[in-house]
């Protein structure tokens, strides 16, 4: 028997290891938060070059911000501290509008933490009270910035204002319902209040200790803002005690948180403090054209101030005019056509009937008649169909980005904050509207 060529020991494999009894301790990645890292980043790295803020601040640098730069009193060459940049303010309140953000306090933590509020502010340090102060203190320009935006894509063509929509928009207002109060308790509080500020007064005047006479010096101020809101509340409460029949006089109440808030009918069906905000829009392009804001639940009469401000506006006249039932008054509709707008807005409901009459009554006037029959025909439905694609859709739009709550005080301020609205939803349509706007 002959040897084999190979030893197959040799390629014969090894008996595995014993594996040990216990495992070993795993190797891992941990945190390490005591080390020192230094990271080189320019702060236009932060976002990438077709970041929404850039469309934001591109539009920004092309306004004229003369208005804001009067009121600066420190120049150059001369002494005083350096004022925030308008624009990066303006910049921060447009672009937080459009991201829903409402809060000052808010705004000032995102500048601190999120990139493209970084970016936007570039370094300069902020605080709540300054964000807070340029967003309320600046109607004039806001409402002309609005009107010189829309004045130049009329004059570019992209806006013909030949068909407006108008709808209003009713927000909670900073008020509370317990903060209402009838005419004995507005008395009681303004009689608390003015005792409280001469006894304050009186105690200031007895203490001369710096700190604990800032103390008081505070709690005096703010004694007299309470009854100067208490004062205001009952003179509030004159004019709507005036509105009311005088078996209900004694119902009528007035908060002394911001008086002139009024109780409306709310979307969720309830009865909340309130304003009414007014929108007017183009329907073509959807750009808010007209801002007003008034403290009474009704739309009823508010088409002829709408069609007036865009004539103040614009110096034009909309060809046709959109509004549902709420805004429909006989003289409004009147003059409305008299100007050469034709008016698509329904009939009302007559007291006791389920639906508006759709004949034309004993009485009326021809336009009146010749406007009946206009909603009537299949035209004018098709017509009147666009004011809900429209106003209605920047309704929601602004609803969306956290039109739900006023967080300030006052129809002054609460309408500012309408005009920031406007002015952040006009931006993002004309940057949709005009795809060669410089990005």
């Amino acid at each position: 028997m002959t040897a084999p060529l190979f030893d197959k020991s040799e390629f014969s494999p090894e008996p595995a290891a014993a594996e040990p009894a216990t495992k070993g301790v795993p190797r891992l990645r941990r945190a390490v938060r005591d080390q020192v890292v230094v990271h080189w980043e320019a702060v236009d790295d932060l976002i990438p070059e077709d970041h929404r803020a850039r469309m934001v601040w591109a539009y920004v640098e092309r306004l004229d911000l003369s208005p804001l730069l009067e009121k600066f009193e420190a120049v150059e060459g001369a002494v005083g501290r350096a004022g925030t940049d308008p624009r990066i303010l303006l910049a921060l309140w447009l672009y937080a509008t459009i991201e829903g953000v409402g809060s000052a306090r808010e705004l000032d933590r995102l500048c601190e933490l999120h990139a493209a509020y970084k970016w936007i502010c570039g370094g300069v340090s902020l605080n709540y009270h300054t964000l807070a102060d340029f967003r309320v203190q600046h109607e004039a320009f806001l409402d002309g910035l609005l009107t010189h935006s829309v004045a130049a894509l009329l004059k570019s063509g992209v806006v013909e204002l030949k068909r407006v929509a108008h709808d209003g928009l009713r927000v909670r207002a900073s008020a509370g319902s317990s903060s209402f109060r009838r005419r004995p308790k507005l008395e009681q509080f303004l009689e608390e209040a003015r005792q409280q500020v001469e006894a304050l007064k009186a105690e200031l005047d007895g203490d001369r200790a710096a700190g604990s006479q800032r103390q008081k010096a505070a709690r005096k101020r703010a004694a007299e803002e309470r009854a100067q809101r208490v004062q205001e509340a009952l003179e509030e409460l004159a004019k709507i005690e005036a509105k009311k029949p005088a078996a209900k006089v004694q119902e009528a109440r007035a908060s002394t948180t911001d008086p002139e808030a009024r109780r409306m009918k709310m979307p969720c069906g309830g009865f909340r403090p309130a304003y009414n905000l007014q929108l007017a829009t183009d329907t073509a392009t959807q750009i808010v054209v007209g801002v007003d804001l008034i403290n009474v639940g009704s739309d009823k009469g508010q088409m002829r101030p709408m069609h007036e401000q865009l004539q103040k506006r614009y110096g034009r006249t909309p060809q046709e005019y959109l509004a549902d039932g709420d805004f429909t008054v006989a003289e409004d509709i009147e003059h409305l056509e008299k100007q050469g707008t034709t008016v698509y807005t329904p009939p009302r409901k007559r007291p006791g009937s389920q639906d508006p009459p759709p004949a034309p009554l004993r009485g009326e006037s021809a336009v009146l008649q010749e406007w009946r029959q206009r909603l009537t025909s299949p035209i004018g439905k098709l017509i009147y169909r666009q004011r809900a694609a429209s106003i209605e859709c920047v309704n929601a739009q602004a609803r969306n980005r956290g039109l739900q709550h006023f967080r300030v005080r006052g129809p002054t301020k609460a309408k500012v904050i309408g005009l920031w609205y406007a002015l952040a939803h006009n931006l993002m349509r004309t940057f949709r509207l005009s795809p060669s706007f410089d990005r």
